[in-house]
């Protein structure tokens, strides 16, 4: 990832939960359980706005506006945060 997250364009970039058992690096859970899940997702773009030199709010405003466009969802669609 880290070698080609500078060359995907803003505009194509989105961060989803697809790989059930493939969790960030640096997440540890208790128990050993390894199950990827949305509330991750703050980590992810943590990590790929680290990566890319864009700001945390940079990269989620645009993931999020590649994702309402993508699934055609309504523009008035709000980042949450859930912490």
């Amino acid at each position: 990832m880290r070698d080609f997250i500078n060359i995907i364009p803003a505009n194509r970039l989105m961060v989803e939960t697809d790989a059930p058992f493939l969790l960030p690096g640096t997440v540890r859970t208790p128990h050993n359980d390894r199950r990827n899940e949305p509330m991750y997702l703050p980590i992810i773009v943590e990590m790929l706005a680290s990566i890319s030199g864009n700001s945390v709010k940079q990269l989620a405003e645009a993931t999020t506006a590649n994702a309402i466009r993508f699934f055609r969802l309504p523009e008035s669609t709000k980042i949450t945060r859930t912490k």
